[in-house]
């Protein structure tokens, strides 16, 4: 695994990926890369405008289609219009936004970082014939599940704490979702990873002076997209990656460098909390997931 770049990505020729939030960022990197590889790439865009944009420098390997995670009635029109697809990959993300509400009245990041991407999967998943592929972040560590106020309903919101909550969740998730599918002897995969500090504009959203600060931290900190890439795109097309592993950089404090299997923390491996919060999103979004 070592030194690992998307050059390595094996020919992709006939199969079809799936990214969210692939008009800029991460997202579009990776679909650049997956298309570059052969791979059809559908671009899962809340703004179709940037896609297309995005899409037409691809080439006829990608094409547009609307999805807003924090609108379930687009996240069940997009996946109505969906065929079979080989790998999804729940990219798209806010973080460290002001307290806001999605179409379905859930917090913002919490709605559209788990719930939306919770949703989707479970429209698609007799789709899928090879891997779900979850970005996380190094944040889950100061995320805690309140599973009696996911939606902060009862606490003062607290941004970070907010996000570290949807970060948390997008890894419960993913374990959770790899015991089930081995559990019904499915040969999918869930699969999660996370970028290390990358440069993107995802840290350019607080609508606050974090927003100048973050921008001085990319210039001088970050590594770039295209690195920060890495852990997904190897996550979506190594044929070899194990279901439930998690994917970073090899670098300091997994702040940067090439792809490797890191670990999580003790709260994300909680069965239990995972269990629970399946369920309680089933209910709150109510997409109740079928295992083949």
């Amino acid at each position: 695994m070592t030194k690992w770049t998307a050059a390595d990505i094996a020919d992709q020729q006939g199969r079809t990926f799936v990214v969210t939030g692939a008009n800029s960022g991460l997202g579009e990197v990776a679909a650049r890369a997956l298309a570059k590889a052969g791979a059809h790439v559908v671009l899962a865009c809340r703004d179709t405008t940037k896609g297309d944009a995005v899409a037409r420098t691809i080439g006829d390997n990608a094409e547009v289609r609307r999805l807003d995670l924090a609108d379930l009635a687009s996240v069940r029109d997009f996946a109505a219009g969906i065929g079979s697809v080989d790998v999804l990959v729940n990219n798209a993300g806010v973080m460290a936004v002001p307290r806001r509400k999605t179409v379905d009245g859930f917090e913002m990041q919490i709605g559209t970082n788990h719930l939306g991407h919770f949703a989707l999967t479970g429209l698609l998943l007799a789709k899928i014939t090879d891997r779900i592929v979850t970005m996380s972040s190094t944040a889950h560590k100061m995320g805690s599940i309140d599973l009696d106020d996911l939606n902060w309903e009862n606490r003062k919101y607290n941004r970070w704490s907010a996000y570290g909550q949807s970060k948390l969740a997008n890894l419960l998730f993913t374990y959770e979702l790899q015991r089930r599918l081995a559990a019904a002897g499915s040969s999918v995969k869930a699969v999660a990873a996370h970028p290390g500090y990358a440069s993107t504009n995802l840290q350019a959203h607080t609508e606050s002076v974090q927003d100048k600060l973050m921008a001085v931290g990319n210039r001088i900190f970050a590594q770039s997209a295209e690195m920060g890439a890495l852990p997904m795109l190897y996550a979506a097309a190594v044929p070899d990656v194990a279901g439930g592993s998690y994917l970073g950089p090899d670098g300091l404090f997994e702040q940067r460098g090439h792809p490797k299997v890191v670990g999580s923390n003790e709260k994300s491996r909680d069965e239990k909390t995972a269990g629970a919060l399946w369920s309680l999103s089933e209910n709150l979004t109510g997409v109740e997931y079928t295992f083949a």
